[in-house]
């Protein structure tokens, strides 16, 4: 005896072919039904969505007509980045308040919906692409973009397309043409400050020089040379000096010989011993002159502790002690002499000696005015020596002060002429912004003329409902067929029995009730497709009534 099986664990047996065809053939209505309803569902979907239009311009990106290496342009920002200010200008509140409120957009959204809303969901419909190579028909790739509006109304989505691209186009024109004038006047105020300080720094410099004119550090090596020059004119100078007080000893000495001759005449001395006498006395004198005059001339050049002074003295007093004892000698060998009477030619001799002193003190007098002249010159030389001197010595602090104010005068100086260059630039790039000549946005392709729906794609959206009631009847199969564990056909029996079968008895049903569940079955259906008939043929109809 076999033992008794759990039925409820009996693993189903695998299903073939003809038990899937059997399984649809017994829920063909859970199939149909659903795949009918996602059909119709979609239908009305499709066809109760508004199209939508998209109209597209195209805006190119013209390079400037004059080379960038002849004139800059003022604005460094690449086209990218204008393009994004561009659009968030031209998306701002104000602006597309004035489109919506101008050409009456988005009637049915401004009844229902916040306005800030329906701003909102227009920024959504206006669509820009980034700038950069473009293909177009016979032409290569060129710069430009594309601005786009989708709009249920292809006249109103045209015409939104078009200013949208004119206001671009606007926008470019007004942002370069500003920011070209801002740099401009920004340059020209800088350019101005450094032209004030230029001038302010000139007059400094020119009140510096007028006021240390001859002590500039530029003019030190002048200053040396004049020096150098100036001592050496006071050494001629001195040198002069000295020559004219020799002069000047020497026909004093002749005067005193003279005198001396003079006087021996007048007492009758013997003028043979006396010319004698005279002559080597009077070169004592000379020589006693000379040396006292380069002693003054050392004593004005070094000091008194210096060796030549100290040997110039040495030979003075030497020259003194001679001319000393040659007095003496001649005073103790000098005879004792009495008055005597002149002769005629010592009357003679003595006019003629008056006469020689005379003409020697006329020497010496003008020897007394050449010296004067020339101490006269050694004191300017010397008042000049002592002021180039003072310029030298003050060169150091001179130049320290010079040197401060120079190099400020410099960067200013360069400030002014970069400024001055950046500035003339900057006026041509701004008259050639002005004139349009620069970069700037042309308007390739007009707004289009949408014939065409972008969406919905209605066929998409079908064949998509289509799928999904399928998918859904499908489903809902499955679940009945696993649900349902009752014996179907002859194999279930033979499968779940382990039992022999010998024969097959129909089910046996009232005909009366037959008939009226098919009835009742075909009365269901021809309703609901009439119906789901009626809902699409109402929903397109209302589709193409309204797009009319």
């Amino acid at each position: 005896m076999q033992p008794a099986q759990d039925l409820l664990n009996v693993p189903r047996r695998p299903m073939d072919v003809e038990d899937y065809i059997d399984v649809v053939r017994r829920h063909k209505g859970w199939i149909v039904g659903p795949t009918f309803a996602a059909l119709v569902i979609a239908v009305v979907l499709a066809f109760f969505w508004p199209d939508t239009y998209v109209s597209t311009a195209t805006i190119q990106v013209v390079l400037p007509q004059v080379p960038e290496r002849y004139i800059p342009s003022n604005v460094n920002s690449e086209m990218t980045q204008r393009i994004n200010a561009m659009l968030n200008g031209i998306e701002s509140r104000a602006n597309l308040t004035n489109l919506i409120n101008t050409h009456s957009l988005y009637r049915s959204q401004v009844a229902r919906k916040p306005l800030e809303d329906v701003i909102e969901d227009m920024r959504k419909d206006i669509h820009i692409t980034q700038a950069g190579s473009l293909q177009t028909q016979g032409k290569g790739p060129i710069s430009a973009f594309q601005v786009s509006f989708e709009y249920s109304n292809r006249y109103v989505a045209q015409k939104i397309t078009a200013e949208l691209a004119r206001n671009f186009i606007d926008a470019n024109i007004r942002t370069l043409a500003s920011q070209s004038a801002a740099t401009t006047d920004f340059l020209k105020d800088q350019w101005e400050a450094a032209k004030k300080r230029l001038d302010e720094l000139e007059n400094r410099m020119t009140e510096f020089r007028v006021k240390n004119a001859g002590r500039l550090p530029e003019e030190l090596q002048a200053n040396l040379q004049t020096l150098r020059s100036l001592e050496t004119q006071l050494a001629g100078v001195n040198d002069s000096i000295n020559r004219i007080g020799q002069d000047k000893l020497m026909l004093e000495g002749q005067i005193r010989i003279y005198r001396e001759q003079l006087t021996a005449l007048s007492q009758g001395a013997d003028s043979i011993t006396t010319r004698v006498k005279d002559e080597r006395l009077a070169q004592a004198d000379h020589d006693l002159s000379v040396g006292e005059t380069a002693l003054a001339a050392l004593k004005q050049r070094y000091k008194d502790t210096h060796p030549d002074v100290k040997q110039a003295e040495a030979q003075l007093q030497v020259l003194r002690l001679k001319r000393d004892a040659l007095l003496k000698a001649e005073a103790e060998k000098a005879p004792e002499t009495g008055p005597k009477t002149l002769s005629r030619q010592d009357a003679r001799g003595g006019q003629e000696l008056e006469a020689a002193i005379s003409r020697v003190q006329s020497q010496i007098q003008v020897q007394d005015m050449e010296l004067a002249d020339r101490n006269k010159d050694q004191a300017k030389i010397n008042e000049a020596i002592a002021a180039y001197t003072a310029r030298v010595q003050a060169s150091p602090i001179m130049e320290r002060d010079y040197t401060e104010l120079s190099r400020d005068y410099t960067m200013a100086k360069n400030i002014y002429e970069e400024l001055n260059a950046k500035k003339a630039q900057s006026e041509a790039a701004t008259a050639l912004e002005n004139r349009q000549y620069g970069e700037r946005l042309e308007l390739l392709e007009s707004a289009s003329l949408p014939e065409t729906p972008a969406k919905p794609n209605r066929l998409m959206i079908i064949v998509a409902g289509v799928g999904i009631g399928l998918a859904l009847g499908m489903f809902l199969t499955g679940a009945r067929e696993m649900k349902d564990t009752s014996l179907k056909n002859l194999k279930d029996a033979r499968a779940y029995t382990n039992l022999p079968v010998l024969g097959t008895v129909p089910l046996l049903e009232n005909d009366l009730v037959v008939r009226r569940k098919r009835r009742l079955t075909w009365l269901a259906w021809s309703t609901a497709c009439i119906l789901g008939i009626l809902v699409m043929t109402s929903s397109i109809y209302y589709y193409y009534s309204t797009k009319l």
